[in-house]
């Protein structure tokens, strides 16, 4: 493994997830949570990345909006957003991406579409929102169900962005194919 290039795809995909804070968002007062692009980049980064340059990826990000940096959707920075209803999603962004990852080198039998598709819903959607709606409930007077609840209204738009990572994810292996480092 080329550690310069490691380096470089870790930096360019959390400065992805940067630049799809630059997005706006939507909040959603009943979950305190608001609807952004940057899941869709948590999602690219294990899938196009693999499990731990994915993951690392991620924690880089959040190192920098730890730092202060307003990186989040809405320019969001500091310390003070791990103490808001987003921190079950926030720190659970390096797990998804290393989920995601682990599942897209496991399916590299499969056709790119299909591997991304189902990676990132399992990472992007399954173990985002089991780390998400704890973190709800923790910040607010949600009960888990209430919380599971609240965090409905992210499903439509999130498949959506599962069936974006897999088209990308297809359009990059077609033309770049040694950029799907997960299939390396």
């Amino acid at each position: 493994m080329n550690h310069d290039k490691s380096i470089a795809h870790i930096a360019l995909y959390a400065a992805l997830i940067a630049a799809l804070g630059l997005l706006p968002k939507f909040n959603i007062p009943f979950a305190g949570v608001p609807i952004t692009g940057q899941s869709l980049g948590i999602m690219l980064a294990g899938v196009m990345l693999g499990p731990v340059r994915g993951a690392l990826a991620v924690c880089l990000f959040l190192f920098a909006v730890a730092l202060g940096l307003p990186l989040l959707a809405g320019g969001r920075g500091g310390l003070g957003v791990f103490a808001t209803p987003s921190v079950g999603f926030l720190l659970g962004w390096p797990l998804c991406a290393f989920v995601a990852g682990w599942i897209m080198q496991r399916m590299k039998h499969q056709s790119v579409f299909l591997s991304a598709c189902v990676a990132a819903f399992v990472g992007g959607i399954v173990v985002m929102y089991l780390c998400g709606i704890p973190g709800i409930a923790l910040m607010t007077e949600h009960n888990l169900w209430k919380s599971t609840l609240a965090v409905a209204v992210f499903v439509p738009g999130d498949v959506v962005k599962v069936v974006l990572t897999g088209l990308i994810a297809q359009t990059v292996a077609r033309g770049l194919p040694q950029a799907l480092l997960s299939r390396a």
